[in-house]
């Protein structure tokens, strides 16, 4: 059932009887409880509702099948601190000024074309504009906006947006949980806790699991059992990584089961998502085209579902695109409280209309990356040559991207070029339609340089005076 299709659900007596959309609304129950489980680096292919078959993942199935799968779904950013600092805040990363983990361009400064902040040479020839690792501490927050309305919060895994714990009442990690086998189940059993020591108040979980990051580390039972499944059935993956994947997926059947236990499922909005798409030596990322690091789809679109018994209707799917800044806004108006009590500004739109059938008004939304990535974790050959030349290299380069309606506009700075996609038909990016539909190019691309110039963002465009290409 489509976003559109649940509307006509509703209407035949799904609970709501006006057929306005802020009267629905209304009569959505308040103050759910919360589950927000993101997983790291899971690629938009990786689970078994998008067509995997070497991975299981049956409790994230499951959930999809109970509720809504978001077909078009984006993450804030292509890697991991931006994007999450999007999700956390509510805002495009040119407003917190996170845009790449360990903060600036990575590479050598002689391939970078364009002079941005680095990591070789500091001054004000590349220091130009903030390229920061910690959001402010009187930022919005997902955990901040759901306090007045007496939520209790908890974070438990992965956080990479700064030292301040932005409002949650607990915020805590696994020690080194990237090379623990067990981080997965260590984080699920402190969620479980937390459920059970906040099942009379609402309550707000986020388990932001280190699976399936690298290095690749996992139970060796568990590895065992996908060696058997490849020399069984001949598939092309890591059994190693799909033992990650099996762990991510345990975590959400055992959330779901203690829901069930304490009585509060249908009490809860549970949410699964991925903070950037996957690493291509880890897993593929087809049909999608590209992978972490890279604006392109498979580093930007990734799996998204959520269910919420008797308000989300089973089944249903959504193909209307949503993006990490969405959360914060659907979080204050599931609470009921104001956004207004921050001096930052709201980038996203409350997804409560989607989830419950409705449309939302037409939006553009964006990624910004100002800086240059390197194939840092060994993966080549890079998605982008050293400008001027045919060599591989950056996995990243300065870019702005807007998707509106079915098109997507990638608008590079090293030359000014753009490359037009028709992401709906063409979900592997594989026809750039900037020549035969100039018109559109040229409408997003002045809305792009609008968005920009509004949200102040850093526009790559002085000359690196130490640039010098490989021969």
């Amino acid at each position: 059932m489509t976003c559109l299709a649940l509307t006509i659900f509703i209407a035949l007596g799904f609970g709501v009887a006006d057929t306005e959309a802020a009267s629905d609304l209304q009569q959505v129950q308040r103050r759910p409880n919360i589950i927000f489980v993101l997983a790291d680096d899971m690629a938009w292919a990786d689970v078994g509702y998008n067509g995997q078959r070497n991975f299981e993942t049956p409790h994230i199935d499951q959930l999809a099948a109970d509720g809504m799968r978001f077909h078009h779904a984006y993450s804030g950013a292509s890697v991991c601190s931006p994007s999450r600092a999007c999700l956390i805040s509510g805002m495009y990363s040119p407003r917190h000024n996170i845009f790449h983990p360990g903060n600036r361009a990575r590479g050598k400064l002689e391939y970078m074309k364009l002079a941005v902040p680095n990591r070789v040479v500091k001054n004000e020839t590349y220091d130009w504009f903030a390229a920061i690792g910690d959001l402010a501490p009187d930022v919005n927050s997902l955990a901040k906006v759901l306090k007045p309305a007496g939520y209790s919060s908890a974070r438990y895994g992965k956080w990479h947006v700064g030292r301040d714990e932005q409002g949650f009442d607990i915020s805590i990690d696994v020690r080194n949980g990237w090379r623990d086998k067990d981080s997965a189940k260590k984080l699920t059993d402190a969620g479980i806790e937390f459920m059970r020591e906040s099942k009379d108040r609402p309550f707000f979980l986020y388990v932001s699991h280190h699976e399936v990051h690298k290095p690749l580390v996992a139970d060796p039972g568990i590895v065992k059992k996908y060696q058997v499944k490849k020399e069984r059935t001949g598939g092309d993956f890591k059994p190693v990584y799909a033992a990650m994947m099996e762990a991510v997926d345990t975590s959400v059947g055992r959330l779901r089961a203690e829901l069930r236990t304490l009585g509060l499922e249908d009490k809860t909005l549970f949410i699964f998502s991925s903070d950037n798409g996957g690493y291509p030596d880890a897993t593929s990322n087809l049909p999608l085209h590209g992978y972490k690091g890279t604006l392109f789809e498979g580093g930007i679109r990734i799996p998204t579902c959520m269910a919420w018994p008797n308000r989300i209707h089973p089944g249903s799917t959504c193909e209307t695109p949503i993006t990490f800044v969405d959360y914060l806004p659907t979080f204050a108006e599931l609470a009921g409280t104001s956004l207004g009590q921050s001096k930052y500004p709201v980038d996203g739109v409350s997804l409560l209309p989607l989830m419950m059938g409705k449309a939302i008004s037409d939006r553009a939304i964006f990624w910004h990356f100002p800086l240059y990535a390197d194939l840092d974790h060994g993966v080549a050959p890079g998605s982008f040559p050293v400008f001027g030349t045919e060599r591989p290299y950056w996995r990243g380069v300065p870019a702005t991207v807007i998707r509106r309606g079915k098109y997507k506009l990638l608008y590079y700075y090293e030359d000014q070029s753009v490359k037009l996609f028709d992401v709906v038909r063409d979900q592997g990016e594989s026809k750039d339609l900037s020549a035969k539909q100039p018109e559109i190019a040229a409408r997003l691309l002045a809305e792009l340089k609008e968005w920009t110039a509004d949200v102040d963002a850093p526009v790559p465009d002085r000359i690196n005076p130490v640039f010098n290409p490989p021969k």
